[in-house]
């Protein structure tokens, strides 16, 4: 399965996800993923979740080539599914602790933009290729990753940074070499699980209800936009030349 939760100590919940070669999920992935975050967040012996991946990457995205073979229904099944991703990592019960191992692309942003503690290996690497793939979104989630114009340079650009730069921000919890990347995330998921479960729920309540930023409502913004390049027909050019591993037509 693409993505699988597992308990190896009690009150710690992983929620893997396992899709080669890189892990852009399609729609389907997307919507089970929001489903286990969910379901793991609910279960009352959950304390704390980790939301990590296999492979070579923790998150690539969403299946570009989905869409482009879609057209007009995978978009909008995209948006819709990496929305109730995004939404439940932030709306899980429990604080979720997004373990960073590899590239950690677009969709990913959304992600770990929305978890409550980030850990990265030295190997890991963030970035939002949207601008070169036809699309808009996950800028939000950037933007409580790294400061404003960082954010702008990263976006206009499509150029990721190091989880070394990441960290310099402020936002990651640890940055550890790739071998004790899990270690590490256990030692501070254990911390976090020793406390009330009670008190632990009502944290996490707390801190989305002071949210400075109405992530939902400002994504849903940005997904808009990314409809409104594919009805003028610039996103598809971008899309099939990814698809087509070739440059871009970008006179538009």
């Amino acid at each position: 399965m693409p993505i699988h939760t597992v308990t190896t100590e009690p009150g710690i919940t992983e929620v893997i996800m396992d899709h080669p070669p890189v892990n852009a999920l399609d729609i389907a992935t997307w919507y089970d993923l929001a489903d286990q975050l969910i379901a793991a967040g609910r279960n009352e012996e959950t304390r704390v979740v980790i939301l990590r991946a296999e492979g070579r990457s923790f998150n690539a995205g969403v299946d570009i080539k989905e869409v482009a073979a879609l057209g007009d229904d995978a978009l909008v099944g995209c948006n819709r599914a990496c929305y109730a991703a995004f939404s439940a990592v932030y709306d899980c019960e429990v604080p979720v602790i997004a373990a960073v191992q590899g590239f950690c692309l677009g969709g990913g942003i959304g992600l770990i933009g929305n978890a409550d503690l980030i850990t990265a290996s030295t190997a890991a690497s963030f970035g939002l290729p949207e601008v070169d793939r036809g699309a808009l979104g996950a800028a939000t989630h950037l933007s409580r990753l790294v400061p404003q114009h960082k954010a702008r340079q990263m976006l206009y650009m499509a150029t990721p940074i190091s989880a070394e730069e990441m960290g310099t921000y402020g936002q990651l919890a640890a940055v550890t070499a790739p071998e004790e990347l899990l270690e590490t995330t256990y030692e501070i998921a254990r911390n976090i699980a020793k406390k009330s479960p009670s008190i632990l729920r009502r944290a996490k309540e707390a801190m989305n209800a002071i949210d400075p930023i109405d992530v939902k409502r400002s994504y849903r913004m940005e997904q808009g936009f990314t409809y409104e390049l594919h009805v003028r027909g610039v996103a598809d050019e971008q899309r099939q030349a990814f698809v087509e591993k070739r440059d871009a037509d970008t006179s538009k």
